[in-house]
């Protein structure tokens, strides 16, 4: 069922119709090879918090992207119609999401993960029937969140990680989540399509935590300037 999503989406919507890779990563995704994968980024919109996200964290105990905070979704099987259905699948069986409480809205450009391989198409849905979701294999996923977008874009809570290779990108601390990597640089941009992204100070960078690490770091600590990460 599709349901006609709010209007403090519409510019969001409007801006996706020319959206473009490079409005994402740096990152070429490649002609041929590479996995095809999909995520969901799935926003709602509750009573009390207003606008929100849905946000998963991977289990601490995976071999790749432990516990790492990530949009519901994986790799698609021979029999998913296109990305929005291997998106949809993924949160079922992550979160147990139910597909008809689901508006499908746009498909986002395809966007290269080297790491892994994979090439991902962001799938951006309106949740217009919200339900309790919740790990469905705690083995694979430990916890399920709705970040609300205001937390989302207050400049307290956001802040720039290093990773150990030396690499750094946006993240957000928000309710115990550290957000970073892919899923970060996906909400970044679309905060900044949707004119919700407020201005913060993008000196502030903290090292990546190891896996486990509790509580995340806060948007306050470890300031540099911001020549010197450049």
């Amino acid at each position: 069922m599709t349901r006609q999503p709010p209007p403090w989406l519409d510019p969001l919507l409007t801006r996706l119709g020319s959206a473009r890779t490079e409005d994402f990563t740096r990152l070429i995704t490649p002609e041929r090879g590479g996995r095809e994968s999909a995520v969901l980024v799935l926003l709602g919109e509750a009573p009390d918090t207003g606008p929100d996200v849905l946000i998963l964290q991977r289990a601490a105990t995976l071999r790749t992207h432990a516990g790492q905070p990530a949009f519901p979704g994986g790799a698609a099987d021979p029999e998913d119609a296109d990305a929005s259905a291997t998106a949809l699948r993924e949160a079922n069986e992550e979160v147990g999401l139910d597909p008809t409480t689901v508006s499908v809205l746009a498909e986002l450009p395809k966007l290269w993960i080297p790491v892994s391989e994979f090439v991902v198409t962001p799938v951006l849905g309106w949740w217009h029937e919200p339900h309790p979701v919740h790990p469905r294999e705690p083995a694979e996923v430990a916890h399920v969140a709705r970040l609300p977008i205001s937390e989302l874009v207050d400049p307290e809570n956001r802040v720039r990680v290093r990773h150990p290779s030396g690499w750094i990108g946006p993240a957000f601390s928000v309710r115990g989540m550290l957000v970073w990597g892919f899923t970060a640089g996906v909400l970044s941009a679309l905060l900044d399509m949707g004119g919700w992204t407020r201005p913060w100070h993008r000196g502030r960078v903290v090292d990546l935590p190891p896996v486990g690490a509790s509580p995340a770091p806060s948007a306050g600590t470890d300031e540099v300037d911001e020549s010197a990460v450049r």
